[in-house]
């Protein structure tokens, strides 16, 4: 369990099953991510969830008062076969808060120093101007431009301090 300011950052939990089907059911949330996931799929990333992939963390953020759910963030490989990619996906109400921020410098530091890699990398979609913003904030630097997914993709990096 990771603990920020505001937040708690934990694994999986069965309880957070119908938190987790809002968030990916989101039109907001879904735009830059491929839309909304249809039929088995959702059930399938709940799985990859509970039961995740060699490589691959999961962790549920929620609000450290309330306990309210916040959203989802993850490593997991990249497509290149050599990153360590973090992914995030948060609840539009929190979005424009600073929980974002919060989260992401957390998991950046956990990553760098207590899991000892010495880089990290995050895909967003270019037009994703929040989630752009965002990554600079963390301190990523965009390394690569490319498209994907039928979008233009940006890909950004932060590397461990030696």
């Amino acid at each position: 369990m990771l603990e920020s300011k505001r937040c708690i950052i934990r694994g999986f939990q069965r309880s957070d099953i119908t938190e987790i089907r809002k968030l990916y059911k989101s039109e907001e949330v879904r735009k830059y991510l491929g839309g909304v996931p249809q039929g088995e799929s959702i059930e399938l990333s709940l799985k990859e969830l509970e039961y995740p992939p060699k490589g691959s963390f999961y962790w549920i953020i929620r609000e450290k008062q309330t306990d309210e759910f916040i959203g989802l963030a993850s490593l997991d490989p990249h497509h290149d076969g050599v990153n360590i990619e973090l992914s995030y996906q948060l609840l539009p109400r929190w979005w424009g808060r600073g929980y974002a921020t919060e989260i992401l410098q957390l998991i950046v530091t956990h990553v760098l120093n207590d899991l000892n890699l010495t880089k990290i990398i995050a895909e967003t979609q270019t037009a994703n101007t929040a989630s752009c913003r965002l990554l600079e904030k963390v301190g990523m630097k965009k390394e690569q431009i490319l498209i994907r997914f039928g979008a233009e993709q940006a890909i950004y990096s932060l590397k461990k301090k030696i």
